[in-house]
Formats: C-alpha cells, sequence, structure tokens
C-alpha cells in the first residue's frame, strides 16, 4: 500500500524526494496520509477525497483554491506569513488541483504546516474564546470574496430540504420504527414553524449569503506554539450559505457537556459559560460585517442546527440507518435523543444567550 500511495503521491508539484507516506487521523470522510521527504523539504498532507459526499470533486477544490488564495493576500496585506496562516494546495504535476486514479479515486494534496497545535475539544471558556476568533477570523477574510462557490453539499443545513426527506421517509416508514418514536417525531413536528420561519429569512436574502466553512469543530482551526489561531483548515465543505451555520454548529459541539450519543441524559446541557466565550471571540473578529438579522438570530442559530441535527438523527433512525454509521441498532435514536437534550437545555437558556450576544455585538 505504502508503494501504491508514493506512486500516487508522485503525481503531485513535490519539493524534494518522497521517504513515506504514512496514515494520519481516523479519516471519517476522508482517507489521510502524511507525505515524508528526505532532506530538509517540507511535509505534505495527502488525501483521497470521498466522492460519495463531495460531488463534483474538482469544483470543491476550485472552491478551496479560491478561498486559500484570497486568504493569503488579506494574510500579506498585513504583513502575516501565508504560507502559515492559510492552507496551501499543491497542483499534480499536469497542472491540476487533484489527481484522478485508475480507479477513478480523487486525490488532492496541501503542505503540511510544521509546529502547529489541535484540540479534540473546547473544555474550558479560554479555548472556546480562541476557537470563536479562530472561526470569526476566517469569515472576516473571505467576507469580500467575490467570485462564486459551486454548491458541492445540495440541501446542506436547508431545513426545507431537510423537511421534503423527512416527510417521505415518515409516509414509507421503511423498517416499520415510525410507531415507537411516535414522542420523538412530535419534537420535530411542534417545531417546524419557527425554523421555516428562520430559513426563510435565508431565502430572501435577508439573511444574506456568504462564504461559510460548514464544519467548525475546534480540531478544524491549527494553532502556534504559543497557542494563538494560525488558520482554519479542513476547507472540503466550503461554499456560498448563511455564516450563522457555522456558528451554530461550533455551538452544537463546543457547549455539549455530553457526548453526541451520550445514553446518560443527565449528563447532556448547554455550558452558558463556553457559549459566552466562543461568541465574545467570534463577534471581535465579525461585528464589523454582520448585518442587523445575522446578529438578531445568532442565539437561535445555535438552536437551528442542534435542531435539525435531532431530525436528520431521527429520521435515519426511522429510515433504516442508512445514512450513518452505527455502532447498535438504537445508535441514531441514543443520539437523536441526546441532542434533543441538548436542544432543550439551549432552549431554556436562549433569554440568557440573546443578552450574551447584545453585549458583546457592543465591542
Amino acid at each position: 500500500m505504502n508503494n501504491d500511495l508514493i506512486k500516487i503521491a508522485q503525481h503531485f508539484q513535490l519539493e524534494g524526494e518522497i521517504a513515506n507516506v504514512k496514515p494520519l487521523g481516523e479519516g471519517f470522510i476522508n482517507d489521510t496520509f502524511l507525505i515524508s521527504t528526505k532532506g530538509p523539504s517540507p511535509r505534505y498532507i495527502l488525501q483521497r477525497k470521498n466522492k460519495k459526499i463531495f460531488s463534483p470533486i474538482p469544483a470543491m477544490m476550485d472552491n478551496i483554491e479560491k478561498v486559500c488564495q484570497h486568504i493569503k493576500k488579506k494574510v500579506v496585506a498585513t504583513g502575516g506569513d501565508p504560507m502559515r496562516e492559510a492552507m496551501t494546495v499543491i497542483p499534480s504535476i499536469n497542472g491540476k488541483l487533484y489527481f484522478l486514479d485508475e480507479q477513478e479515486e480523487y486525490w488532492a494534496v496541501c503542505l503540511f504546516i510544521e509546529n502547529t497545535m489541535a484540540y479534540e475539544a473546547a473544555k474550558t471558556p479560554e479555548l472556546a474564546y480562541s476557537g470563536g476568533k479562530g472561526i470569526g477570523r476566517f469569515q472576516s477574510l473571505v467576507s469580500d470574496l467575490k467570485e462564486p462557490l459551486v454548491n458541492i453539499l445540495p440541501g446542506f443545513h436547508d431545513i426545507r430540504f431537510r423537511y421534503g426527506q423527512w416527510d417521505k421517509v415518515l409516509a414509507n416508514d421503511p423498517v416499520g420504527r415510525k410507531a415507537e418514536v411516535s414522542a420523538e417525531i412530535e419534537w420535530i413536528e411542534s417545531r417546524k414553524a419557527e425554523m421555516l420561519a428562520f430559513w426563510a429569512l435565508v431565502e430572501n436574502r435577508e439573511i444574506p449569503t456568504r462564504v461559510s466553512h460548514n464544519d467548525t469543530k475546534i480540531n478544524n482551526i491549527l494553532f502556534d506554539k504559543k497557542g494563538d489561531v494560525l488558520c482554519v483548515i479542513d476547507l472540503d465543505t466550503v461554499l456560498s450559505s448563511t455564516v450563522l451555520n457555522d456558528f451554530g454548529d461550533a455551538m452544537r459541539t463546543y457547549t455539549n457537556t455530553g457526548l453526541e450519543d451520550d445514553e446518560n441524559l443527565e449528563n447532556v446541557s448547554m455550558d452558558i459559560q463556553i457559549f459566552e466565550a466562543f461568541t465574545k471571540g467570534y463577534l471581535e473578529e465579525t461585528s464589523w460585517f454582520l448585518n442587523s438579522k445575522e446578529i438578531e438570530y445568532l442565539a437561535f442559530s445555535a438552536r437551528y442546527i442542534t435542531y435539525e441535527q435531532v431530525l436528520r438523527f431521527l429520521m435515519d433512525y426511522i429510515d433504516g440507518d442508512r445514512y450513518y454509521k452505527i455502532k447498535s441498532a438504537a445508535h441514531n435514536l441514543a443520539r437523536a435523543r441526546a441532542q434533543y437534550k441538548l436542544l432543550q437545555s439551549m432552549e431554556s437558556q436562549y433569554g440568557e444567550m440573546q443578552q450574551i450576544v447584545r453585549k458583546y455585538i457592543k465591542l
């Protein structure tokens, strides 16, 4: 396998002779490898892109390159280091941003940024604040990017699209699970009106479309050895949508005191201190360009994205677990219940969440 990977890596414009190619990380979506070179040459990240999720891959790579080049220009203009403060996509030897192998698998390479740190979770307000700064800075840097991006994830975070899927699954009930989750179904149905009202603001552009990252886990932010934010990575999901999706999804993952699939629901709640710290860092970077509707619905976006995840986990359970990987027959149901507990915690603290936004928008 290593020899095969070396042959693939040789299709890219790398500096130096390749020493080895080894697996890197867990690879939930893409298969990721680290390319080491001989001598003083840099290291690289090699990825086999998941064409079942991202389509078309060439357009996705064009999106990534547009965003990276835009950020690099901004970094240079402010005296920063564009090779460390932005991802660098390495083209293939034929000039394309990817290599298509004989099995029609897509591969891409980027520069490995040395001397960095990453975190798997934001367990302290200080780290949450830094995460907010990181995502906010990314959004700020691309806020004036005018080049169109291809929507490589149609329907992503579009609740009207999700309801279309939901209604079909309920109508078909393919594995006969609908009757056992009638209470859970009511969770979804009782909130439809307010979720559609929010999405209508996106559809009519009162909440504008901007460049958004769409996968704002803290492990997609690189920090330098001093603990300062360097750059945001893993740009496969970058597209044009509302930036509130980024804030909401970050709050879904950062603030949860339990696990995403926690079976002990007493563990699960929203940590308001983490919410405040992230919000402070985020608004320090973004308050200058957000409009009044984005600010008004910033706190609501945490409820929106968490609700959407409840819907998707529950829908997949009813549909026979076709989308998410599961560890047990009831895994998706456990996920839905845990995310619903988080949603309830957000709803109970919503007034305080709004006050926090108003507090820091005055910065």
